[in-house]
C-alpha cells in the first residue's frame, strides 16, 4: 500500500488495538505489503501488522501530518 495514513473500517479481531474510524499512520514494509498486509503505529503506540482490508486510505492535511509525527518519537 503506498498511502501514509489509514482509516480503520473494521477491528473485528482487534477490538483493543483498533477503533473504527480513526486515522493510523502507515509505516513502511515491503514484505507484509506482498502479504495483504499493513504496518500501522496501533492504540498501544507500537506498530504492528494488520490485515489490509481492515483499512482504507485517506488523505489529512499537511499540518495534521505534523502532529502524527510528534506521536510515533
Amino acid at each position: 500500500m503506498n498511502t501514509k495514513f489509514v482509516m480503520c473500517i473494521d477491528n473485528e479481531s482487534y477490538p483493543v488495538d483498533l477503533i473504527v474510524h480513526m486515522v493510523y499512520k502507515v509505516l513502511p514494509d515491503e514484505k507484509a505489503d506482498k502479504r495483504g498486509w499493513i504496518r500501522i503505529v496501533d492504540n498501544t503506540g507500537e506498530d504492528y501488522v494488520y490485515p489490509a482490508r481492515k483499512f482504507v486510505p485517506v488523505q489529512i492535511p499537511e499540518e495534521a501530518e505534523q502532529s502524527f509525527e510528534l506521536e510515533v518519537a
